[in-house]
């Protein structure tokens, strides 16, 4: 058997799973678009990978993270649930040991964290706009009819980048439609929206952090070398993009995992588990004026979590768990 560690960094565009040997080397990772199915798409990819390895998996600790952390952990059997500021900081120090400021920009959110000798100091998130995540840069390649992963390819043949207003979405897509109309190439209306999405970045999610070297951008658009190339410019430095740059939530998770579980023990439930029927219901509690949206998890139609409220109603077993709501 393969003694590995499992990581699962479940977000709003992509489930992303990796596993770790003993000296935290990942020798398995997937990045696979979750499509509005987060929970199908989990479970294809868990059942892929344990038929890659014919059974031969040994999980001595399983680690998640991301906004889906806990649908994933009740699915998987965590040990450890950490949130994306806490896993992604343990991967980039575990990979880089050096690093000061991690650049992460998702598929929905975007952060800064400040590390100095080892320990997160500081970290911001972006606000409920979604300008400048990885999302907002998938509506814009759809548009313009240009595969996401050439994007960044098409934006460095510019030769005249053209200001685009990128502090809101709807004004950078209406500026950007307004360039068109204007006449201007495509690489120069693509190469302008990565430099204003990075002065976004850096004037509202990193303001008033001290950005110091060395930089590493990860997240699944730090595959954009447009942005790579718009970030170097702006802070004149060197940003550094490491190989797994896509998975280092998943990656941190795991190593969170091993470090608890010391391989000794794990809450994994085994990978025929995960072929279980899941669901999830939700519904608004009427119990006072917050009008929680409660979420019910259920595995072969058997209550297994609850979230949402903010009480604690229904999550800590003060109400029974709704079953069958249609």
């Amino acid at each position: 058997m393969k003694e590995c560690y499992l990581g699962v960094d479940i977000g709003s565009v992509s489930v992303n799973v990796v596993l770790l040997d003993n000296e935290n080397n990942v020798f398995e990772k997937r990045y696979v678009r979750t499509e509005g199915k987060p929970i199908q798409t989990l479970q294809k990819t868990i059942i892929d990978i344990s038929k890659k390895y014919d059974n031969t998996l040994k999980i001595l600790g399983c680690g998640t993270t991301g906004s889906g952390r806990h649908l994933a952990s009740v699915m998987l059997g965590a040990d450890v649930v950490k949130n994306e500021i806490t896993a992604h900081a343990k991967a980039a120090i575990n990979q880089y040991k050096n690093v000061k400021t991690i650049i992460e920009i998702g598929g929905q959110d975007s952060k800064i964290i400040i590390i100095r000798n080892g320990i997160v100091i500081d970290f911001s998130m972006n606000t409920v706009c979604a300008a400048g995540t990885g999302s907002f840069l998938d509506r814009q390649a759809e548009r313009l009819n240009i595969p996401i992963n050439q994007f960044g390819e098409v934006a460095l043949k510019s030769k005249n980048p053209v200001r685009i207003a990128g502090r809101c979405a709807v004004f950078a897509e209406s500026d950007m439609i307004h360039k068109q109309q204007l006449g201007h190439k495509v690489e120069d209306i693509l190469y302008g929206l990565c430099q204003a999405l990075a002065r976004n970045y850096i004037s509202n999610v990193a303001k008033g952090k001290q950005i110091e070297e060395p930089i590493i951008f990860q997240g699944g658009v730090a595959a954009n070398l447009g942005m790579k190339k718009a970030f170097e410019e702006l802070l004149n430095t060197e940003i550094i993009i490491l190989s797994n740059f896509d998975v280092m939530g998943a990656i941190g998770a795991a190593i969170l995992a091993k470090e608890k579980t010391k391989g000794i023990y794990t809450n994994f439930y085994g990978f025929d588990f995960i072929k279980n029927t899941f669901d999830s219901r939700g519904f608004e509690c009427k119990g006072c004026s917050n009008y929680c949206e409660v979420i019910n998890i259920l595995n072969n139609n058997k209550v297994i979590a609850i979230w949402g409220d903010r009480c604690g109603k229904w999550s800590n077993g003060k109400q029974q768990p709704v079953e069958n709501i249609q």
